[in-house]
């Protein structure tokens, strides 16, 4: 039998850093068993993300190469971004596809939403597979074109150890994608 939690109480917040992107507070909660902690986390923008694999009919994964700061080198993913104001998750999905591979979907399936750092992050990403692809090109607000790369889809356990194809996100939408299709 499962014990029933109780939230801690949230006692105090505080902006301690804000830059164009980040916001990070402090918080001080209260548990149930009287405790006092202090913690801090990024406060989201609540608008969420999504990510999309997209499956060409003749059994192409398509993926993307761009720069990322963070790790300061190209990374192969799957294509992401944040979800604008007044637009639906798998609006914005879409609207990716067409930004950042030069694809839109007929048809989009979403696969799970994932939490991204839940101890210090409060944002989520909804998952999608794309299928019945058209090429359809956007304006995106990336700095430089993104490689497109095709991959066979029956080879995609040969994905897991390309060493640009690491981040987690994309790792996990692979086997999302994978498990919905069936594939061994």
């Amino acid at each position: 039998m499962k014990n029933k939690l109780v939230k801690p109480t949230i006692l105090k917040t505080n902006t301690i850093a804000k830059s164009r992107l980040f916001h990070i507070e402090q918080v001080d909660l209260q548990f149930s068993n009287q405790e006092l902690r202090q913690y801090e986390r990024m406060k989201g923008k609540g608008r969420g993300a999504v990510m999309v694999v997209p499956v060409l009919d003749n059994k192409q994964l398509l993926l993307g190469r761009e720069y990322a700061v963070g790790t300061d080198r190209y990374e192969l993913g799957f294509s992401k971004g944040l979800i604008d104001p007044g637009e639906t998750a798998i609006e914005a999905a879409n609207r990716e596809l067409q930004e950042e591979i030069g694809y839109g979907a007929k048809r989009l399936t979403h696969l799970m939403e994932l939490s991204l750092a839940p101890s210090y992050f409060s944002s989520k990403m909804q998952i999608f597979l794309a299928e019945d692809l058209y090429i359809s090109k956007l304006e995106g607000d990336e700095p430089e074109p993104i490689e497109l790369v095709s991959w066979p889809l029956e080879n995609w356990q040969d994905l897991l150890v390309e060493g640009d194809f690491s981040e987690s996100r994309s790792v996990c939408a692979l086997f999302l994608a994978q498990k919905h299709l069936k594939l061994k």
